[in-house]
């Protein structure tokens, strides 16, 4: 479609704020090609990423900087030491995941004080979250439109997706924004989980000290 544009890069300023002010090192999980793991990078000393698709680590290894080091591994398989990170953040993964069994094992990678913040696809909250279903889906075209008509005049990517976007894994939302504050709540007390206009959902956690 001539109007889309790449939601994902357009929430990866908001996964960076939530990383703790002089943190030194950090944790991607799901890193995809590797776009918000290298901005990650220019922010933490040391990051670590990770995927399941040795195709999309191949590519992130590619243009890694030295400070990130990029793996192939499972969210639910792999093996991190415990309080080793001062952020774990996700972009993208946690809907494609059971939160009950992938929420604690991010939440063990961080030290106290650590941050875990995470971007995921909600399912649609109908009827109640019609109006906000309606006012994306005008704001996400009008954006479109003014992103197609900027990126010959500036010559910036403007969140156009990314080569590797038709490789990624795709999966719909199957929990609504409320079921997975609902869920993520039993496994991770006061866990903070907002609806984003753009057909996301932030997760946001510190760990106690």
């Amino acid at each position: 479609m001539i109007t889309d544009w790449d939601h994902n890069s357009w929430y990866h300023r908001l996964l960076l704020r939530q990383v703790p002010a002089g943190a030194e090192r950090a944790l991607d999980v799901g890193c995809g090609a590797g776009t918000l793991a290298r901005r990650l990078a220019d922010v933490v000393p040391h990051v670590d990423a990770f995927d399941r698709s040795p195709e999309m680590v191949a590519e992130a290894r590619a243009v890694a900087p030295p400070n990130l080091d990029v793996q192939v591994a499972d969210a639910l398989t792999v093996e991190l030491p415990q309080n080793s990170y001062d952020a774990v953040v996700s972009m993208a993964v946690l809907h494609h995941l059971p939160l009950a069994e992938a929420l604690p094992r991010m939440a063990g990678w961080l030290r106290p004080g650590g941050v875990l913040a995470a971007v995921a696809l909600p399912r649609a909250d109908l009827p109640r979250g019609l109006p906000v279903e309606a006012a994306a889906a005008v704001a996400h075209h009008g954006l479109g439109l003014a992103f197609r008509a900027l990126r010959p005049l500036t010559g910036a990517e403007l969140f156009r997706h990314e080569p590797s976007h038709d490789a990624m894994p795709v999966a719909d939302g199957r929990l609504t924004t409320r079921q997975v504050r609902a869920e993520a709540s039993a496994v991770l007390p006061d866990v903070r989980v907002r609806r984003l206009l753009y057909w996301r959902y932030l997760l946001v956690w510190r760990k106690p000290l």
